[in-house]
């Protein structure tokens, strides 16, 4: 009985030291390294281990006294079968020294009387507590230690971002003090092989994009309030010379560049990124590339009649339209088509190019109340007295199609339509010949880099100009 009290004492200051470090570990402040923090779960993981020995020592004892129990009372049995007399359960017999002792005394397991089982599940509870706490508050350290890298990784890659953008422009630079004449531009007989003109037009575009980002980011875009023509404007060619050309784009447009491309080996998917994808077929004629693109994305909480109207009108051009040099409206055919130029940056060391085209905006009514509505830009070479060719930029020649179909989603309840119920569903085609001559390969890839970036700067910006705006359907 002593010894188990002398156990039972123990234990409980036992307890009394585990609950005492268990509630500083939890309450220690968060300035402590992660190699403290790892030796207070050391810690406690020494506490936990120490409990689990001591149950261990308790339900072993527990097993012995139940073998003790077994084995008396089949002693007992035996005695009672050679010896039968009826007793009680409380009946007193004589051992063999005399003594008297009732025949099922309760047995106690040996040295495990001293277990304070509230004590011990107090301290377990504290402990995991403490292991907890500290484990929540090394993965705070963690998190900062990994946000401080990335803005140290974010500062690296940004410098070598602009000592990658000095190297190419200095490179481009000495290319152009070095390589002297037109024969180390763009032509016949250039001397500059595809690997340098295809690093030199990658220069002169990543510091194109560069300037773009930095005016964009000091310029405020005016948010004009141009009306908007009546639907009904579009919904016809329109009476002019060119109406019958029209009307021909428009049906090709509606009857070829909406098929779906899923079982067309001619078409290589060359990017995806999300919603969009573009694809290619790879066309050459007398040397000079013509290869076809198609684009199709899907645009959230913007209309199709909002992207093609922000497509044909002339006044958000330059809002958006990062190549443009110069451009003229040079003849207004009628309210839905006009003929334009259009003079590109020059990207060294190709030549610079220019277009004339007749751009048309309609919108084809759908055939059944189940199709949505079409809206529809087409954009193709032309010809003008006022707008020759010269000898200053090499004359592309394009067939250009934007074609748009708003989705809208019924919205819960009586709500209204809002924008977050409309998605734009977008068909984007290009064939263009540039002329010149410029390496195929070059133009293929800057064409697999231009036009998905095109696409994303476009939508993004009209989805910027729609907002908080009525719907324009």
């Amino acid at each position: 009985m002593c010894s188990s009290l002398r156990r039972h004492g123990s234990m409980m200051s036992l307890t009394s030291a585990n609950s005492g470090v268990s509630s500083t570990s939890s309450s220690s402040k968060k300035g402590h390294s992660l190699r403290e923090k790892l030796s207070e779960m050391e810690t406690f993981r020494d506490i936990l281990c120490r409990q689990v020995d001591t149950l261990q020592r308790y339900f072993d004892g527990c097993a012995d006294v139940s073998r003790d129990v077994l084995e008396r009372d089949r002693v007992v049995e035996e005695d009672e079968d050679d010896f039968p007399s009826p007793r009680t359960s409380g009946e007193l017999v004589h051992n063999n020294n005399g003594s008297k002792e009732k025949l099922f005394q309760p047995v106690s397991p040996k040295g495990v009387n001293g277990i304070d089982f509230k004590g011990e599940a107090i301290t377990f509870k504290a402990t995991t507590a403490g292991i907890l706490a500290t484990l929540s508050h090394c993965i705070e350290l963690m998190v900062k230690r990994e946000d401080s890298w990335q803005k140290r990784l974010d500062k690296e890659m940004e410098k070598r971002r602009r000592i990658e953008g000095g190297y190419k422009s200095t490179l481009n630079d000495l290319k152009k003090s070095h390589y002297r004449g037109p024969d180390y531009e763009e032509g016949p007989n250039s001397l500059i092989n595809d690997d340098e003109f295809f690093d030199a037009v990658e220069a002169a575009l990543d510091r194109q994009d560069l300037m773009e980002e930095q005016s964009h980011c000091e310029k405020t875009r005016l948010h004009r309030s141009i009306p908007v023509p009546s639907e009904d404007l579009y919904s016809s060619t329109g009476s002019h010379r060119y109406s019958d050309k029209v009307e021909e784009m428009v049906q090709n447009h509606m009857t070829y560049s909406l098929q779906d491309m899923g079982g067309d080996a001619n078409w290589q998917l060359v990017v995806e990124e999300g919603e969009m994808k573009v694809y290619r077929r790879e066309v050459e004629e007398n040397g000079i590339v013509l290869d076809p693109l198609k684009a199709t994305h899907s645009v959230k909480g913007v209309t199709g009649h909002e992207v093609c109207n922000y497509f044909w009108d002339t006044a958000y051009r330059n809002d958006w339209e990062t190549t443009i040099e110069n451009f003229n409206v040079v003849e207004t055919l009628s309210e839905n088509a006009i003929i334009v130029f259009q003079a590109h940056k020059r990207v060294w060391p190709a030549s610079q190019r220019d277009v004339l085209y007749l751009s048309a905006m309609r919108k084809i009514p759908a055939h059944n109340e189940n199709d949505p509505d079409t809206w529809l830009v087409c954009n193709f070479s032309v010809d003008h007295e006022n707008a020759q060719p010269s000898s200053r930029c090499v004359r592309a020649k394009i067939n250009i199609g934007l074609i748009c179909q708003t989705l809208v989603s019924p919205p819960e309840g009586d709500k209204e339509i809002s924008r977050d119920n409309l998605v734009c569903k977008i068909t984007y085609v290009a064939n263009v010949n540039p002329g010149g001559w410029a390496p195929a390969s070059v133009l293929r890839a800057v064409a697999k880099r231009e036009y998905p970036k095109f696409l994303k700067r476009f939508t993004s910006y009209v989805q910027e100009k729609t907002a908080g705006k009525p719907i324009l359907f």
